[in-house]
This record gives structure tokens, C-alpha cells and sequence, in this order.
């Protein structure tokens, strides 16, 4: 029996409770939240109006990394600004696990591109993690979901260098094969799943659906209608059934999306983290 993916179609900040209930593990301690605030000028990403119920049912932290491209939020001083305006600040009391070093490393001993995963110092505070994911495209990684968020999302700024550049931080660190990246993120995924054990959970909003991520200040506007909500305990499992849910789409913008995943040979990323043993793409699709 695969790992059971729960999804509505109903996309409500009470149904992401609903969701969260069902996976049946309540999680413990002090927990990071792990979401996406995005980018300056990015309209697509999911507002911290949305969101809050949840983060609030847990008692959590909203969390953030500093970024390792040039913009809004590549130094704590800027990323701070931006998350005041983006309401966030004004909701909750945020972190950004990178803003003081040293980072924290953490070994990859079985990882395919990557050894090592650096991610900010600010982890160590945390018992659990709760992956809140805005399931969309990625203009790099061909798609980003709950893979990504515990990759890129939670590496330091140093780390994402070092993902992007499969292990490479200086230089042009963005011009590495991609093969090598995808695989990066997959091993840089597992050493967060290893660190939380159990207690860490995932749950995917598939609304707002570009082919573009919320990192994008200028994103494309949203090319398919919302399909819906998943939440799983396996983060291979929820990625696969988003993907498996696009490509079941009769929507217009279907291909489009599908265009975006596959020129980027998105969907390695699952296959390499399902080798690493973090996950499985034998999933139980469970509508409610």
C-alpha cells in the first residue's frame, strides 16, 4: 500500500485544517512553517490571510530563507522589508533562519550530487516542520511543490548556491547541468526529512496555477483554473499526485504547464528523492 495523498477541490484556509487533521499526527513542540512569501512584484503567490488559520492551529513560526539571487530578499535587511509589506510581519512573528550564521550542516551521506545540505542556524530551534507549499511551475526546476520547499526553501543563501551548483558556490553557480541540479535538490531535500524524522508534514495548494514560481518578480499569470488541495506525510507522494493531477487535466492551459515540467525534466527531482528512500510514488489518492 503507497502513502496516502489526501486532496479536496475546495480551496479554503479552514479545509487546509481539515486536511492537516487527517494525516493524524499531531505535530510536536516548537514548529517551523515552512512557506513561500514572495517575491516583490510576484502576484501569485498564497497571502498570509490564507495561511494564517493554519499556522495558528499549530501554534507554528512562519519561516524564510534569504535568497541567492540578486533582489528583495537576498540580505536579511531587505527580505525583513519586504515580508512588513507583504503583511506578513503584521500576522505573525517571522523568521529568517539564515539571518545570523553560522549555518548548520547537515551530511548527506547517501546523496547522489551533494553531501552536504547547509541551511540557516535558525533550524536548531525547531522541533517539527509543517510544509505549507504553493504548488506551481518553476522556471529552473520545472515545477515547485513540497520537494522544493525542503530543498531551496529551506537552504541558507549559501546552501541554495551550493544546490544550484551542485556543490559548486562560486562562479556561475545557476549555469550547472541540470540533471546535476534536480538531483542536488533531492539530496538536499532528504537531509531535512532525516533531521525532523516523523515530525515534519506536507500540504500542497494547487491554485494560482503559472508556469512560474513565486521567486519571479515578473510571473506569467496563472494558465490553468485552482484543481485543489493535497496534504500526505510523504513529500515524493504529494509531488507525484500534483503532477499526476496536471496531466489528468482537460483544462486548456494544461499543456502549457505540462510544456514547463518537462523541458526542465522537472519531474527527476521525484525520481531521485523516491531512490533516496524519502518517499514513494505509490500513493493512495484519497478525495474528501
Amino acid at each position: 500500500m503507497g502513502a496516502k495523498v489526501y486532496f479536496t477541490k475546495e480551496i479554503t484556509p479552514e479545509k487546509v485544517i481539515e486536511l492537516y487533521k487527517l494525516l493524524g499526527h499531531e505535530l510536536r513542540g516548537r514548529v517551523a512553517v515552512k512557506l513561500h512569501s514572495g517575491e516583490q512584484g510576484n502576484q501569485n503567490f498564497l497571502k498570509p490571510e490564507f495561511w494564517k488559520p493554519m499556522i495558528e492551529y499549530v501554534k507554528g513560526t512562519p519561516v524564510e530563507c534569504n535568497t541567492a539571487y540578486p533582489g528583495a530578499r537576498d540580505t536579511t535587511a531587505k527580505h525583513i522589508d519586504l515580508l512588513k509589506r507583504h503583511g506578513w510581519t503584521e500576522q505573525f512573528d517571522m523568521e529568517l533562519m539564515d539571518a545570523e550564521g553560522p549555518d548548520v550542516e547537515l551530511d548527506i551521506p547517501d546523496g547522489k550530487v551533494i553531501k552536504k545540505n547547509y541551511v540557516g542556524k535558525g533550524i536548531e530551534k525547531y522541533d517539527s516542520m509543517l510544509v505549507l507549499a504553493h504548488f506551481k511551475g518553476h522556471p529552473m526546476g520545472g515545477f515547485g511543490g513540497a520537494l522544493k520547499q525542503l530543498s531551496i526553501g529551506v537552504a541558507s543563501s549559501y546552501g541554495k548556491k551550493n544546490i544550484h551548483g551542485a556543490g559548486k558556490t562560486e562562479g556561475n553557480y545557476f549555469g550547472t547541468e541540470q540533471d546535476l541540479f534536480l538531483a542536488s535538490m533531492a539530496d538536499a531535500a532528504s537531509s531535512v526529512t532525516k533531521y525532523f524524522g516523523e515530525d515534519i508534514l506536507y500540504i500542497n495548494v494547487m491554485k494560482n496555477l503559472s508556469v512560474d514560481c513565486d521567486c519571479c518578480e515578473v510571473a506569467e499569470d496563472p494558465c490553468m483554473k485552482d484543481i485543489g488541495m493535497l496534504a500526505s506525510t510523504d513529500p515524493v507522494a504529494i509531488d507525484r499526485a500534483c503532477l499526476d493531477l496536471i496531466y489528468s487535466s482537460d483544462d486548456p492551459g494544461r499543456d502549457h504547464f505540462i510544456e514547463r515540467v518537462e523541458t526542465r525534466h522537472g519531474a527527476y527531482t521525484i525520481e531521485c528523492a523516491e531512490k533516496l528512500g524519502i518517499g514513494n510514488t505509490d500513493y493512495e489518492l484519497i478525495e474528501v
